[in-house]
């Protein structure tokens, strides 16, 4: 909304608390460089971020929710079985379906690492700082979907 301060919806999966900590440093900052605010919702693990995201996105009055951008933040890391591999096609699947359904700026920083290692690499701000590219990602879809005119949150077409 013109002259309303950008609000992101960050909804981040818990299931390994010290890289979505990581995750969660690096996409608030780049909101708040943006000058957003970040609301975050904590879900135990990947598999249920799209749901959370759904669950807020039906509750919510207007078109495209109540936020100008939403970010996912999780990580699936290889266990001993294919397990890894459901959890995170079905998350990204979800996630590419509600950002098509709902018309949302979603920036996805879902991680599917082989080891630890590779997340901790991909997590890091000072490394790959997937969470804040993540953040950046959603504004800049925010920022397209201005462009091409979209409604802005709350205002049906």
């Amino acid at each position: 909304m013109a002259g309303s301060r950008i609000s992101v919806l960050i909804v981040e999966a818990r299931f390994y608390d010290d890289i979505a900590d990581e995750m969660l440093k690096g996409a608030k900052a780049a909101i708040e460089a943006a000058g957003g605010t970040a609301t975050v919702i904590g879900v135990p693990g990947a598999l249920e971020i799209p749901t959370a995201l759904e669950f807020h996105l039906k509750g919510c009055a207007g078109a495209g929710g109540d936020h100008d951008a939403y970010v996912a933040l999780g990580c699936v890391i290889r266990g001993e079985t294919t397990h890894h591999e459901h959890v995170g096609r079905e998350c990204m699947q979800g996630l590419s379906r509600l950002a098509h359904e709902h018309l949302i700026a979603l920036g996805n920083g879902v991680l599917t690492c082989e080891t630890v290692e590779q997340a901790w690499a991909r997590a890091r701000i000072d490394g790959h700082d997937k969470g804040g590219i993540a953040a950046r990602a959603a504004l800049h879809m925010m920022n397209l979907r201005k462009t091409l005119y979209l409604a802005p949150r709350g205002v049906h077409a």
